[in-house]
Order: structure tokens, then sequence, then C-alpha cells
């Protein structure tokens, strides 16, 4: 879903007020843990994602039905009361850029850099490690590797940290080889 990985201006707003208000009050690791788990949830049932974004219910139906799902993760006092303003104004379709901000802002806290890695097929848990182990290496500080898979690339990586992209894929390789031959 390409969706979670959306930024907003209004996630990114919500995200620093909640992620400031978490650090004030020291309960950020409880409120991240949450927040991965609202992710995870969101992830896992389609029909959750697409009541929650729909503009046909009131944001009112979206929160309980919301707060009755997320009733048995026992979240954080802060992460409900985050989703009830989220709800009052309006904005419980911008869940994921929250999210996805809070967890940037998270990372950034404790030194971690996000690497989105696109692949052809995916990624073993041994490659994981080594991708991570070598990132982290390079970088000099640990690094979260976000997953995707591209059956178009047909072979190879793509590594993207922040700005830079680092393209080792077979396509590009070949549309490379395709135009250095039509120069020719």
């Amino acid at each position: 879903m390409n969706d979670q990985y959306r930024e907003t201006e209004a996630g990114q707003r919500y995200a620093r007020a909640a992620f400031d208000l978490a650090l004030e009050t020291k309960v950020l690791d409880k409120v991240h843990g949450d927040m991965a788990a609202l992710k995870d949830l969101l992830l896992s049932s389609a029909e959750l994602r697409t009541f929650v974004s729909s503009l046909i219910y009131k944001s009112a139906v979206k929160l309980s039905a919301l707060t009755a799902v997320t009733q048995s993760l026992n979240f954080n006092a802060l992460t409900s009361n985050l989703l009830g303003v989220m709800a009052a104004n309006g904005r419980l379709g911008e869940l994921f850029p929250v999210i996805t901000a809070f967890n940037k802002r998270y990372a950034l806290h404790n030194g971690v850099v996000t690497a989105e890695v696109i692949s052809a097929v995916p990624l073993t848990a041994a490659q994981l490690d080594s991708l991570k182990t070598t990132l982290a290496q390079a970088l000099g500080q640990s690094a979260e590797i976000n997953t995707h898979v591209d059956p178009a690339l047909l072979g190879g990586l793509k590594v993207r940290l922040g700005s830079r992209l680092f393209d080792a894929s077979l396509k590009t390789k070949l549309d490379s080889l395709k135009f250095a031959l039509k120069r020719a």
C-alpha cells in the first residue's frame, strides 16, 4: 500500500506534537510501540484501512470503531488522545502520514537511519541482516530497513537513504547498456 509512505504537512504537524509530548512525558518508547502496532493493524486489514480513510463515515464513528479494534492493544493515553484529536479535526485519514512522520522523528532521535530497499524478489532474513550490517558499517550508525518488491527491476537492488539513491538493479544496467548501444 503506497499510502503508508506518503507524507503530508498535516501528518508532520500531528507527529511533531505527539513526539514532543511523548518525549516530554517520558513515554516515547511506548508511543513508538503503539504507532508500530497501529501500522501493523492497518496493514493487515484492507477493510479497516478503507473504513478509516473513507469520507462516507463521520469521524466519531471511525474513532469508536478504531478504539474498539485497538482496545486490546492497551495504547498509551497519549496515543489514544492523538487519535481522538485527529478524529475531532476530521484527520483520521492522515494516520499513515502521521505514523510515517513519527517513526522518522523517532529514528532521528535515536540515531537510526531509515533505508528504503526495493528488490525484484523478497529478501531473506539472512540477506536483510547482511544489508543492515553493511549499511551500519558504511554509515557509522544503525540502519532500519523498509523493503518493497518490484518485479520490474529483474534483479539487484535500489537503496534510498534520504535523498540519495543507490541503484544496482538489473533493469537500470540494461537500460544504460541499451542507451549506450543507441549512441554508438
